[in-house]
């Protein structure tokens, strides 16, 4: 639960080493709530040596039929590519906001699919003994999707998390 990461997070400050990741897995939605996530897995990363896996999930929301109308499989194709070219660029230029962690190895990786969901399966598949995501996103809309991500990813990780709060 929450009291426990706190916990973690006072043992983390006083410089304790009980516990030291190996593979961090951040996801992070581009905005500046993910960023501070990012800054404090960085922190962590160089004290550990862990690898830092950055995530950005796509939602899987754009599809080729609607109730409406469908798209012809060209412009389906076109688009999706521009989505995810897009997703890529962003995420290779928050990689390149990082400074100052030379020495920290960082993974980019991007997934299609319902975020929760394909956060859940990389901290399976890259062996991730720690997340470290922020609790809200944006705020509105986004600031609840975030804050429901981050609540069933720590209900249902089998790695400790850690939310940041911004």
């Amino acid at each position: 639960g929450m009291s426990d990461m706190n916990g973690f997070q006072n043992e983390r400050i006083k410089g304790g080493s009980m516990f030291a990741p190996q593979r961090i897995l951040v996801p992070t939605d581009f905005s500046t709530y993910s960023e501070n996530a990012i800054k404090h897995a960085m922190d962590i990363a160089k004290q550990n040596k862990s690898r830092i896996i950055l995530l950005h999930v796509l939602d899987d929301g754009f599809t080729q039929c609607t109730a409406e109308y469908c798209i012809d499989d060209e412009t389906y194709k076109t688009t999706l590519n521009k989505i995810i070219n897009n997703a890529s660029t962003k995420l290779k230029q928050e990689v390149q906001k990082i400074t100052g962690y030379d020495d920290v190895e960082i993974e980019q990786e991007l997934r299609r699919g319902v975020p929760s969901e394909e956060i859940l399966k990389a901290q399976e598949e890259n062996n991730i003994d720690l997340i470290v995501i922020a609790s809200h996103g944006q705020t509105g809309i986004l600031k609840n999707l975030i804050g429901s991500v981050a609540s069933k990813i720590t209900k249902r990780a089998t790695c400790p998390v850690l939310l940041i709060r911004s």
